[in-house]
């Protein structure tokens, strides 16, 4: 700029539609000081026309500004991240050697990977959280300062940071780094980081875990470090009860109380499923297949292993071959055993010419995937190699496109009500950077989808970038008992495998047409829903979906005939029973089946047995009076009934209505 030039005047429009003029350049910092001194304190980051950027971010032209605070999500997730660059300050103070790698915010939370001579022990831990506590105290300034690549280089050189040169050496086109100094402390970041470790009070540091550079189980293994940070202590304080409440909840212990599943090296990421486990497994597949039944399913089966050309053909050998499980044949052919159920459905759709009239044809198949995920991964039921999805594929025309996907967002959230989860965020995660498929097409299905929740009236939030490689798709995140989010259900639709596989309908004027094929899975892997199951319902599962319903107890060794017939008498009428005639007094036995979470306890002495009756009793010490055998069959009938049953009844006689209406029309 020449001497004697004057800076231009710069309008910063704020989310209110107010307009705030400065004569010079200015900061976000500067624009929130401006407005009041409580902003300016509160001020993290902003959001300048639509980007994310540091409080010292200079605005030299006219632009659109969001204050971020630590009430927004936004600023948590940078109070999160900033937390990470303290462990590393913290981290290098103690012990000088560790070499840093990399440090991203994770849902609630933020780790930090690190390789160091020696494990760390939970007493390090302590003595990192302590010393980052004492760098919080001394409120200093996180400094950025954009930096050249060959001086960036040379900084991390000096401090024999080798993981950071490596990740330099990924980005061979950036010529310039941000580099956050946090006093004799450098870490390099696209940021935005915190103006200042006050921010930072609110944090603790959770855990240690094993890892793997760049997460390849072939590569050197690190050291996490895992923390969570919030905006105030009050929301940490909060967020750490429901941290041990979690472990309480552990579908892990559960599932070893309850004698449910387990697990063996010889098998990683596969369950052994117990009788009592297999049995809720069986119960949560029969909910569904009646549901899709009523909904105009058909039910279908693929088979495991599929050649190589089948998976280049979908997409997924390009796209997926790293989570895929390969072998090869005596004569070369490559296979594959499936990590998706859905190349084999268009294979079922493609054996026979199908008409417009066949449309839409709606396939359920509980199908069996194999998916390599990292050892580190595993986590019980929740993240596993080996799974069953109740995954469907709608094949329909483009007409009937948006109907279909109203049906599928009406069922999926008609279901997780019937299991007690009101609280459902729907997420749309738009088209991926590595996608197949032209823009036009990736239009009209991210449309169909928009179309089909503003119609229903839904709120939704975007997920740019998220979508599966051949379609946008929904994602429905539920909301457990003690406030965590689970993403499970999904809904992608999908033009571009039709066409990879040739797939047609011969549409009203004899032409042949693509139909369009939507992806559906409600449960999502349905181990992984058993686990979230146990958790919400901390072992407590509903009546209906408990493996043992009823356990008839003895009061004493006179009382087993009678506590057999009964138990037998229950069982021919549907009911899953056990019965208790140990020599232990009736205390102790009520006691451990209340422990083992049984619904209904039922309990047989001598006047039950004179007068044919029993006395029955809830799993939460609820004493629910006692009924002679033919009226106890039929109560416990109706409490474990399951939730779908009344919505059949109903919908049956709206049925038998219909037809009593059209016969007496017909008569008329």
């Amino acid at each position: 700029m020449p001497d004697n030039a004057h800076p231009s005047p710069v309008s910063i429009t704020l989310p209110d539609g107010s307009i705030r003029t400065y004569d010079n350049p200015v900061t976000v910092h500067d624009v929130a000081a401006s407005i009041g001194a409580g902003l300016a304190r509160s001020t993290v980051a902003g959001r300048v026309d639509g980007r994310l950027v540091d409080a010292c971010e200079m605005i030299d032209r006219d632009a659109k500004l969001q204050v971020i605070t630590p009430k927004d999500d936004e600023g948590l997730d940078i109070i999160r991240h900033s937390c990470a660059h303290l462990v590393g300050h913290a981290l290098k103070q103690l012990y000088p050697n560790a070499k840093m790698v990399i440090g991203p915010v994770i849902n609630e939370g933020f780790y930090y990977d690190v390789a160091f001579e020696r494990p760390f022990t939970p007493a390090d831990l302590e003595a990192i959280e302590a010393r980052m506590r004492e760098l919080i105290a001394k409120e200093y300034d996180v400094v950025k300062r954009m930096t050249p690549r060959d001086e960036a280089i040379q900084i991390f050189k000096a401090r024999h940071e080798d993981y950071k040169l490596r990740l330099i050496e990924d980005m061979p086109d950036t010529q310039e780094m941000g580099l956050y100094f946090h006093e004799e402390y450098v870490d390099m970041c696209r940021g935005p980081h915190v103006p200042n470790t006050r921010f930072l009070k609110a944090f603790k540091l959770t855990k240690l875990a094993g890892a793997y550079w760049r997460g390849d189980a072939k590569n050197e293994q690190l050291q996490r470090i895992y923390g969570t940070a919030w905006a105030d202590a009050k929301q940490l304080s909060a967020h750490l009860v429901r941290l041990e409440e979690a472990e309480k909840r552990d579908h892990r212990k559960i599932g070893r109380e309850l004698d449910l599943f387990h697990f063996e090296d010889d098998a990683p990421g596969s369950v052994f499923w117990h009788p009592r486990g297999w049995t809720v497994f069986q119960s949560l597949i029969a909910y569904m297949r009646r549901r899709q039944n009523d909904a105009g399913y058909v039910e279908v089966n693929t088979p495991d292993v599929m050649d190589r050309s089948l998976w280049e053909t979908s997409g997924h050998w390009h796209n997926y071959r790293d989570h895929m499980f390969t072998t090869e044949t005596e004569d070369g052919r490559a296979l594959a055993l499936k990590p998706m159920n859905c190349p084999g459905g268009t294979l079922l759709y493609r054996h026979g010419l199908k008409s417009y009239r066949d449309l839409p044809i709606r396939m359920g198949e509980f199908g069996k995937v194999h998916r390599y995920e990292p050892s580190g991964s595993l986590h019980g039921l929740l993240r596993v190699r080996h799974f069953t999805q109740d995954d469907a594929h709608i094949f329909c025309t483009p007409e009937q496109m948006n109907e279909e996907c109203r049906s599928v967002v009406g069922l999926v959230l008609d279901i997780y009500r019937q299991f007690g989860f009101e609280d459902v965020r729907i997420k749309l995660s738009t088209r991926p950077a590595n996608r197949i498929g032209s823009d036009a097409t990736w239009d009209q299905l991210e449309g169909a989808l928009i179309h089909s929740l503003e119609e229903m009236g839904l709120d939704y939030q975007i997920n740019p970038g998220e979508g599966a490689f051949y379609g946008p798709k929904l994602e429905f995140v539920l909301r457990d008992a003690i406030g965590r989010d689970w993403q499970c259900g999904t809904l992608q639709v999908d033009m571009n495998l039709p066409e990879r596989f040739g797939i047609e309908y011969v549409d009203e004027d004899g032409l042949r047409k693509r139909p369009v094929m939507l992806h559906r899975a409600l449960f999502g892997s349905l181990e992984r829903f058993t686990g979230i199951m146990l958790e919400h319902h901390s072992g407590k599962l509903p009546a209906w979906l408990s493996p043992i319903q009823v356990v008839v107890c003895s009061i004493s060794q006179q009382h087993a005939d009678y506590v057999r017939d009964i138990a037998t008498l229950l069982r021919c009428n549907g009911l899953r029973v056990e019965t208790d005639t140990r020599n232990e007094k009736i205390g102790y036995k009520i006691r451990e089946q209340t422990l083992q979470r049984i619904p209904y306890l039922l309990v047989a002495g001598t006047k039950e047995q004179e007068e044919g009756t029993i006395a029955i009793r809830s799993r939460d010490g609820e004493d629910l009076g006692v009924m002679d055998l033919t009226q106890a069959i039929a109560w416990l009938l109706a409490a474990v009934e399951a939730p779908d049953a009344l919505e059949r009844r109903v919908i049956s006689r709206e049925a038998q209505l219909r037809l009593e209406a059209s016969k007496a029309k017909q008569s008329a």
